[in-house]
This record gives C-alpha cells, structure tokens and sequence, in this order.
C-alpha cells in the first residue's frame, strides 16, 4: 500500500471517529440518544408520612426485671458444666443392661420386590418393585421411593439401603397378587 492509500486511509477514519464522538455528545446534551437519563433527580422528594407508635414502657419495664436464673459459670472458660446437684442419687453403678438403647425397628421398604431382569448385552441386572398400582424399575445404584438405594440384586432377594439411616435390609422376592381374580 502506498504511503499517500495509508493518508487517506488514516485521514477518513479520523473523520469518522470525530462524527462518532460529537454525534454521541450532542445527543447526551439534547437528551435525544438511546441512553438512559437519570429521572429520580428531576423528582423532588417527599417523605412518607408515618405515624409513630407509642412506647409501651410497661414492657420495657418487664423486661429490665427479668433476672436471669440459669448455670452460673464463665462462658470464656473452657471448663466442662459441673454435674447438677441432686438431693437423691440413684444406683452409683446402674445396670448396663438396662441402659443399652433399644435396637431401631427394622428398615420397612414399602414396595414389594417380584421379579428381576438382565439388560441386553451385558450382566447389569433391574429389579421390579410393586408399590400399590405402580411398577417401579429400578437398577443396582439407584434410588426408588425418595428414600432408598437398590445396592445389589440377588435370585431370591433384593438388597436395599435406607439413605437417611445407612441401614440395611433384604426384601425377598414375592409372586405378586393375582389382579384378575381380585376384578373380575
């Protein structure tokens, strides 16, 4: 490119920056452009005319004679509470037998396990469960029911995880209910 292409080139694109910039000014001063004018300054202000409530000083005064009645201690102390005294101690050495907690009742799943199938090539297995009018296919892994893991399939039995607990149960495998004898 020659040197006097490269002026020319130069000298127009200078005039066109030039009518940007003046086109944008002016049309800021007019208020004619497409950006937005602040309106909330033109606005004069006025406040909202609330009325203030009274000062219920009875309950001021109620909660200025509250005395606080709880365990006297240092709370920048990382000492341990001492043990509530006690007019009357029991057994000093009770029973561990009676004190063991009794044992969670057993995981409930409220579907019923009646059938299982394996995937077209390959060994991954999926269980059928019945719960009331659906059927629910579900394979190992998953969750069913919004509570509950299918973690292994078995012939004759389901293995089953509550996720909220961790624990385990096994649902055996059930005929389900004949329906054409129960609607004829």
């Amino acid at each position: 490119m020659s040197r006097r292409v490269q002026i020319y080139v130069l000298v127009s694109l200078l005039a066109s920056l030039a009518w940007l910039f003046f086109r944008d000014a002016v049309g800021m001063f007019s208020g004619s452009s497409n950006t937005p004018n602040t309106v909330a300054a033109n606005v004069k202000f006025t406040p909202l005319d609330i009325q203030e409530p009274d000062l219920r000083l009875d309950l001021l005064q109620k909660i200025h004679n509250t005395k606080y009645e709880g365990n006297q201690r240092d709370i920048f102390s990382g000492q341990p509470l001492p043990p509530p005294a006690s007019a009357h101690r029991k057994n000093p050495h009770p029973d561990p037998v009676a004190q063991a907690p009794a044992p969670p009742p057993p995981v409930q799943v409220p579907a019923q396990f009646f059938g299982y199938a394996n995937r077209s090539g390959s060994s991954e297995r999926v269980a059928f469960f019945l719960n009331g009018d659906d059927v629910l296919v579900v394979a190992e892994g998953d969750t069913f029911l919004g509570n509950f893991r299918l973690l292994h399939i078995g012939n004759d039995s389901a293995q089953v995880e509550e996720i909220s607990s961790g624990r385990q149960t096994s649902v055996p495998l059930e005929q389900p209910p004949d329906q054409s004898a129960v609607n004829p």
